[in-house]
């Protein structure tokens, strides 16, 4: 989904809420839309005002909440032990991550077989699984080889 079509459903959003569009606001929600990865309110704290040096934090903070309360952005806990972030989508399947423990790095992918199989255990356990969280851990190939790298996010979901 573009960031204009996620701007569109952000603003609606605060319409059914009886909240006003801001500038501030609209800075904050079209840099995070725009962003690749799961970012924390730090993270997107600097590069909003990287657009917008009048941005503070707590404004930052409150337009975070105030999107997963509307369904636009989801919250993700990772063992870094920090919240971070990553735009809803409609149509997004279930996926999981995986996550460097060295440089913090966070792959998503999605699974056929892992669906197949929770949805299995849940039967055989007398459970309908309506939604699961996979956290996979360990040293990407780049820590392993030695070549340093920034923490970061890739995006996109890996279809396995």
């Amino acid at each position: 989904m573009s960031v204009r079509a996620r701007m569109r459903r952000f603003e609606q959003a605060l319409r059914e809420r009886g909240l006003k569009s801001t500038a501030q606001r609209d800075d904050i929600a079209r840099v995070f839309f725009g962003a690749e990865g799961h970012l924390s309110v730090e993270e997107l704290y600097a590069a909003v005002r990287r657009v917008n040096p009048r941005v503070g934090y707590a404004t930052v903070y409150r337009t975070l909440k105030l999107l997963k309360e509307c369904g636009l952005a989801a919250e993700r806990h990772f063992d870094d032990g920090q919240a971070r972030y990553e735009p809803v989508e409609d149509d997004q399947q279930q996926h999981d991550h995986i996550i460097c423990e060295r440089c913090g790095k966070i792959v998503e992918f999605a699974s056929q077989e892992l669906e197949r199989l929770q949805e299995r255990i849940g039967r055989f356990l007398g459970f309908v699984v309506g939604r699961h969280r996979i956290e996979l851990y360990g040293i990407c190939a780049e820590c392993r080889e030695g070549r340093r790298r920034r923490p970061r996010s890739e995006h996109g979901v890996h279809r396995l």
